[in-house]
């Protein structure tokens, strides 16, 4: 049986620093592609940095997705894509249309 957290502020700071490790290894793990991520497990490195904006959002922060993209990627998106991202294969599509019908 696992034990609840006793007050917010200690669940919030776990919550925070699992989301920094979560954002730690998505950018160590360049090799693994967003279209991957989608197809596997639903969500991706856009996903997460809009979540993050929404967040924002909601707490009265004004983030723009470019801003939110770097905080997630560790660089500006397009130069992430640049270096990292390849063609997806006509395998990795079929994939995510199955998994993601309309995505």
């Amino acid at each position: 049986m696992t034990q609840p957290i006793a007050d917010d502020a200690t669940r919030i700071a776990l919550e925070a620093a699992a989301f920094r490790r979560l954002v730690a290894h998505l950018r160590e793990r360049s090799d693994v592609q967003n279209i991957d991520l989608m197809t596997l497990a639903g969500f991706c490195r856009n996903c997460l940095s809009r979540w993050y904006r929404e967040a924002a959002e909601e707490a009265g922060l004004a983030l723009t997705d470019p801003a939110a993209r770097e905080i997630i990627y560790g660089m500006p998106y397009k130069d992430w894509q640049a270096k990292h991202q390849t063609p997806a294969s006509e395998a990795q599509r079929a994939a995510l249309a199955k998994s993601h019908p309309g995505h």
